[in-house]
């Protein structure tokens, strides 16, 4: 059976870290490109990193890069997003999302993904 099951949100104020983690089952993880979503209340889901099946490259949103981190391991079949320097506008459910590797990665956040997980609440608030 195919899953992506997140871990790690919660609750932080800003200014503070979190580390978000994917752990996948069901398929063979190395062939695929991982990305993380996120969705707020009322707005449109946004992509937000995303790493080769390799791990040897990875893409940020604008807004993300400099505070965020994705990197994965294939011996465990996780994928880890670390997040520091929280804002409030970075409340929203984070998802992992799977896609089998395909060409052109630079283009990872438009991706078609195939399976995704149920996601994980982050709140940064004081």
């Amino acid at each position: 059976q195919l899953q992506l099951v997140e871990s790690g949100g919660g609750l932080v104020q800003p200014g503070g870290s979190l580390r978000l983690s994917c752990k996948a089952s069901g398929f063979t993880f190395s062939n695929y490109h991982i990305a993380w979503f996120r969705q707020a209340p009322g707005k449109e889901r946004e992509g937000v990193a995303c790493i080769s099946s390799s791990g040897g490259s990875t893409n940020y949103a604008d807004s993300m890069k400099g505070r965020f981190t994705i990197s994965r391991d294939n011996a465990k079949n996780m994928v880890y997003l670390q997040m520091n320097s929280l804002k409030p506008e970075d409340t929203a459910v984070y998802s992992c999302a799977a896609r089998r590797r395909q060409p052109l990665f630079r283009l990872c956040m438009l991706f078609d993904y195939e399976y995704w997980g149920q996601g994980t609440q982050v709140t940064v608030s004081s």
